[in-house]
């Protein structure tokens, strides 16, 4: 069974713990009454809890950010369906928790201080989250004002500074296509062996492989090619552009 439907119900929820446990447990029927809070804690049906955390911060934050322009509709809950190719017979468990999140009255910081704890020190896994959540608010093909300051808030709980944000926002929103350097997260004045440094680093910390090891679904797996894609692309115009061969 794939993550998504492994998320719905009371042990996802017992065992993860906290605000994403228990708007798990409250989706299934189940009222959580003891936070049993672990980043690596048990298996959760042949899941790691981290994975979990990452498919539920994802539907949450998603939910919450559907809120934000003022206009809630189903086209938020069909854009994620799209996007992370979810099958056809967990689409319900997924909507579930997705409405439950939409029409609640917490805000969306107790999640994403959540998941900004679960994954401390994994900047890739954090930016592989604010990724899934640009893919969804760019499924109409445009980015609301308010979604933007969302995504920014969100960013900053996770602990990325604004240059962070704008590598991300350009990644996703450039109509010429982001700038490589800024992709690389250094500038036009960097040296030749700062450049080379640093797609290795990313590619080592980006590989689909090693998101996953760390608590990526698999499920996202399309994604996390999507970013290594970006990240090669960037190489091979500073590559082509300086003669570095």
């Amino acid at each position: 069974m794939s993550i998504w439907g492994k998320i719905i119900g009371g042990t996802a929820g017992f065992a993860l713990g906290g605000p994403l446990g228990a708007i798990l447990g409250t989706a299934a029927g189940h009222v959580v009454d003891k936070i049993k809070s672990s980043a690596r804690g048990p298996q959760i049906g042949g899941h790691d809890p981290r994975q979990v955390a990452f498919a539920t911060g994802v539907i949450v934050l998603a939910a919450k950010m559907a809120k934000v322009d003022g206009h809630v509709s189903r086209d938020e809950i069909n854009a994620f369906k799209r996007v992370f190719h979810i099958p056809p017979g967990e689409e319900k468990n997924v909507g579930r928790i997705f409405d439950m999140a939409k029409s609640s009255s917490e805000g969306f910081e107790i999640y994403a201080r959540q998941i900004a704890t679960l994954f401390r020190g994994e900047r890739a896994l954090l930016e592989g989250i604010l990724e899934a959540l640009y893919q969804v608010a760019m499924a109409d093909g445009q980015l609301h004002p308010a979604e933007k300051a969302y995504l920014q808030k969100v960013a900053h709980i996770f602990g990325f500074a604004d240059v962070d944000f704008d590598r991300v926002h350009h990644a996703f929103t450039a109509s010429d296509g982001p700038d490589p350097y800024e992709q690389l997260g250094l500038t036009r004045d960097a040296s030749n062996d700062d450049l080379k440094a640093a797609h290795r680093k990313l590619s080592r910390e980006n590989h689909p492989d090693t998101l996953i090891a760390k608590g990526m679904p698999p499920e996202f797996v399309e994604q996390a090619n999507d970013k290594m894609a970006r990240i090669n692309a960037a190489w091979d115009q500073i590559c082509k552009e300086r003669g570095i061969r």
